[in-house]
């Protein structure tokens, strides 16, 4: 333990590039790597990448592996239930599960990273999202469908935390928004790809060799990773805050399966009472044993810290909008414009195209303007988005909707990597994980509500007719982006 320090040191700066482990291998095995994202080799000796950035690579590469997979069934949910003899109602629960999943288990990941290593986190979590993505390929009913996917995403979860927690020990305060806007494309932008390829895959290759090649890419990334990544700094004789992690999960699952599953039980039935009863109750249990605890798996005074509480609340907000908006406007396109899958496809393909070109600039405007300022300016063009959704009416051209989904995805390329470095530099280097984790639950959960709030919305208004029904369930979204704004107007940009 006594290199630890200074191996922590070198993974923020970049000195010592032996220690790192890829003084040996040189880039030629990082780029054989068949992820999506990685550089050829010829683009990474064009571009002088150097060893953190490296790292970088390998590290988003298995993030991305992951959560790509997490909403790629969307289109396909009819295909899949009709294969099981199920209702599409029972198998949405393969998108909503892992979604709130992921976001749900983030948090004793990012703890557990902090303690024992991120490297030990990040190689676990993406072995056991492998393991579980092949058990999917051979599910055989709808409950081992949705078990699978469901533990699939409680694994790769690990990859979430882990990843932003290397981002800020590798670089400096001063330099993370440019790598954060990388994370934040892929953490947000690989559930949206996996939306808009989806259908294109299902349709070649089928849903079950998609998982068959998820697995074995894994299994791969565990190798590279295990090679390449070194470990972080452990805190000694801590304790894992165990009672924390339960209440937490409990309050937070229960919370988002009464509001997803509302409408369909009737939300004065029992079954939604008692989700939400139980969500009160743990999450008031969570909130006692954390203010006792030894180790919070969330310390409560950053629930009175500027810089942490509101780009938090921002981006959950945000998300809200732009994930709720994002799975609504295929139904929109199909229900309203009467386009057909392959001309949805080619149309929702322009907000992740946005965001890659977006996000990897915002870090030069945010060093010129501010983490407020681009944050501002990024809730405000996700409300502008939803607002032009709600203005598409039969008859609509399609740039329209084009121009909805730019904005939206512009919002959030500019938005949320200055919001993400303004809460990696409000807290201290063992608790980077942690606040990872943090952020991650919390994007879940304001994704999750958006899909289901908007839905609640959209079928009370059907009545109405389906132009007014879609538009009141964008008006929503765009007023909840407007608090994304709102939120980010108060927080206090990094002194340049």
């Amino acid at each position: 333990m006594s290199n630890e320090p200074e191996l922590d040191k070198t993974l923020r700066t970049g000195e010592g590039r032996a220690t790192l482990g890829v003084e040996g291998a040189g880039l030629d095995e990082i780029a054989v790597v068949p992820w999506p994202i990685l550089l050829r080799r010829r683009i990474a000796h064009t571009v002088g990448i150097d060893r953190r950035w490296a790292l970088l690579i390998v590290v988003l590469s298995g993030l991305f592996t992951v959560a790509f997979t997490i909403t790629i069934l969307v289109v396909s949910l009819n295909d899949v239930a009709k294969e099981f003899n199920s209702s599409v109602a029972t198998m949405s629960w393969c998108i909503t599960g892992p979604m709130l999943a992921f976001g749900v288990v983030g948090p004793a990941y990012g703890k557990a990273g902090d303690l024992w290593g991120h490297k030990r986190v990040f190689l676990g979590g993406l072995f056991g999202a492998g393991v579980f993505a092949l058990l999917t390929a051979f599910s055989w009913n709808p409950f081992t469908m949705i078990l699978f996917r469901t533990l699939s995403a409680s694994a790769g979860a690990a990859t979430g935390p882990s990843t932003m927690a290397y981002i800020n020990r590798l670089f400096e305060p001063g330099e993370r928004v440019k790598p954060l806007s990388y994370w934040s494309f892929v953490n947000a932008g690989a559930p949206v790809i996996g939306v808009v390829a989806g259908a294109a895959l299902v349709d070649s290759v089928g849903w079950r060799a998609i998982f068959f090649v998820q697995a074995p890419l894994c299994l791969l990334g565990v190798v590279i990773a295990m090679w390449l990544l070194p470990d972080t700094a452990r805190a000694p004789h801590v304790k894992f805050d165990i009672a924390g992690s339960i209440t937490l999960g409990v309050g937070a699952s229960a919370l988002l399966a009464g509001i997803s599953q509302g409408a369909h039980w009737g939300w004065t039935s029992l079954p939604t009472i008692a989700c939400f009863a139980a969500s009160a109750i743990g999450l008031r249990l969570f909130i006692s044993i954390e203010s006792k605890a030894e180790a919070p798996l969330l310390p409560l005074h950053w629930l009175r810290t500027r810089n942490i509480a509101l780009p938090i609340l921002s981006q959950s907000l945000a998300n809200f909008a732009y994930m709720g908006g994002f799975l609504f406007a295929p139904r929109l396109l199909e229900n309203v414009l009467n386009l057909q899958t392959t001309q949805i496809g080619n149309i929702v393909i322009a907000r992740p195209l946005t965001f890659a070109v977006v996000a990897p600039l915002a870090g030069y405007v945010t060093i010129r303007v501010g983490e407020r300022v681009t944050g501002v300016f990024g809730g405000l063009c996700v409300a502008v988005s939803m607002l032009v959704f709600a203005g598409v009416a039969t008859g609509s051209s399609v740039w329209v909707a084009v121009l909805a989904l730019g904005l939206s995805g512009a919002g959030i390329g500019v938005s949320s990597p200055a919001l993400t470095a303004l809460v990696a530099n409000a807290v201290d280097n063992a608790d980077l994980g942690t606040a990872g984790a943090m952020q991650q639950l919390c994007s879940q959960m304001g994704a999750v509500l958006g899909s289901v709030v908007m839905t609640a919305v959209q079928a009370s208004r059907e009545a109405d007719g389906l132009t007014s029904s879609y538009g009141a369930a964008f008006v929503v979204a765009c007023v909840v982006a407007i608090g994304a704004a709102v939120a980010a107007l108060f927080v206090k940009s990094t002194p340049r």
